[in-house]
């Protein structure tokens, strides 16, 4: 295999999200997972509508799109994806991962998945798939232990910042008028 078709065979993590808004917490951790693991890079996926989501009051997917890649811009190993908009809604994890297989079958996809987020795992469409074909890296969140699936052989704990910041409390804060809580978190 010569050196350029090597170098097009990528370990890339997808951070999957509505980012609304996207924050600091997602590009640190987007950045993390990209610079301190085997990841080659990281693609932050906008969902346009999560099946655990829906009814949520969102910006529309392109204005999310657009703050995603103009809070990228600069950082090579991160990419912002908009696959999901031009699939059917809600979306499902399983059904972008074979997408971005078939349409770029020589990466290796991995996970990238909050350690809140585990437990409902199982609940997922085809969540043994999921496991069965693509790693799944798990970076930790405040007061969650969910110890269950990380003994999954395809699970991985990744020791990432712990982060305590969410797209709810800026969301709630814009809304009740406290932006200086907003601002102090860049403090």
């Amino acid at each position: 295999m010569s050196l350029a078709a090597e170098q097009e065979h990528k370990k890339v993590g997808l951070l999957f999200g509505s980012f609304n808004p996207v924050h600091t917490g997602h590009l640190i951790l987007a950045h993390f997972m990209a610079t301190h693991t085997d990841l080659d890079a990281v693609w932050l996926v906008v969902s346009p509508q999560s099946p655990f989501k829906v009814g949520q009051e969102m910006l529309p997917e392109e204005e999310r799109l657009a703050l995603v890649e103009l809070a990228i811009a600069g950082n090579d190993r991160l990419r912002a994806l908009d696959i999901e908009a031009h699939m059917p809604k809600p979306s499902y994890t399983i059904d972008t991962l074979d997408e971005l297989v078939r349409r770029y079958p020589q990466h290796r996809f991995v996970l990238l998945m909050g350690e809140d987020n585990l437990p409902d795992l199982p609940r997922w469409k085809q969540a043994d798939r999921i496991l069965a074909e693509h790693e799944v890296y798990v970076y930790p969140r405040p007061d969650v232990d969910s110890t269950e699936l990380k003994v999954h052989p395809s699970v991985r704990v990744v020791e990432a910042p712990l982060l305590d910041i969410s797209a709810t409390f800026i969301r709630d804060c814009v809304r009740g008028g406290n932006l200086f809580a907003i601002w102090s978190l860049k403090q």
